[in-house]
């Protein structure tokens, strides 16, 4: 974990109330994994008091991307934001997913709302694992995941079809996506769990793992999948922070391993730990 001051390098609204922002920031590149989050102070002004938590959503060489929503006070001003600036950052931290990179894995991402931040992370680490490099190699395939598919399957959920986020960038990396949205404006309609039972009606799911990020009321009922299934599964929770180092105690998580704190101990967990 670093506390550092990073330069802002673009910030940009991507549609509607989201926004795409990069930071330079080499040391915590370093050391990111997906699942990991940056803590961050929006401005150097005493309100708002406490930093805001962001899923890593990319690491590109010496830079970190994020995604965000603009929903309230913290993540208005971090819009205004401007390139050349700097934001004093703490990170990363927290625990990350465990990656099943196995070549015959089947891997299915489950994003609901922003939950697709952190996941496209995740995508890049399994399509450019260093089991995967060995396997097209001994396979004499080229290293593009364009060119060889993720064996993966991405479900995505939200409200409308217009707050779909990241599909072109789960694709270019040979996933294949799925979306759902409640209003039924693009793909399946109803949630992204309803979506998941569905899939694993048609698939082999053997081999599967299960990674989720979204809403609490979507991670449950995932979980109560994942079991009926027999499915390893990996929850990232989505809770309020405070102080987002584990001291406060603000973001705990009753577990079957007594009470665990999300920015600590997670935000990443076994879905079969988790008492709902």
């Amino acid at each position: 974990m670093l506390q550092i001051r990073a330069k802002i390098l673009y910030n940009k609204k991507i549609k509607g109330n989201y926004f795409h922002l990069v930071i330079q920031a080499p040391k915590i590149t370093q050391e990111s994994l997906p699942g990991q989050f940056l803590n961050i102070k929006v401005n150097d002004a005493y309100e708002p008091l406490l930093r805001r938590p962001f899923s890593i959503h990319r690491v590109k060489g010496a830079n970190i991307e994020l995604l965000y929503e603009v929903v309230g006070k913290a993540t208005e001003i971090l819009s205004r934001r401007k390139s050349g600036e700097y934001l004093d950052v703490i990170g990363p931290l927290g625990n990350g997913f465990t990656l099943n990179t196995k070549h015959k894995t089947l891997n299915i991402l489950v994003a609901g709302g922003m939950g697709v931040a952190p996941l496209v992370f995740l995508a890049e680490k399994l399509a450019y694992s260093v089991e995967r490099i060995a396997y097209r190699k001994e396979k004499g395939l080229k290293l593009s995941a364009k060119r060889y598919p993720l064996n993966a399957i991405v479900l995505i959920g939200v409200r409308t079809k217009d707050e779909i986020l990241c599909e072109k960038e789960f694709k270019d990396l040979g996933c294949e996506v799925k979306i759902a949205t409640d209003d039924g404006s693009k793909g399946f309609k109803g949630y992204a769990s309803e979506l998941l039972k569905e899939v694993l009606s048609t698939i082999d799911y053997r081999l599967s793992t299960i990674y989720a990020c979204g809403p609490r009321p979507m991670l449950e009922e995932i979980s109560h999948i994942s079991k009926k299934y027999n499915i390893p599964t990996q929850l990232s929770l989505e809770e309020h922070m405070a102080c987002g180092i584990g001291v406060c105690l603000g973001c705990v998580v009753n577990t079957k391993e007594g009470f665990k704190r999300v920015c600590k101990e997670g935000p990443v967990f076994n879905a079969v730990k988790i008492i709902w």
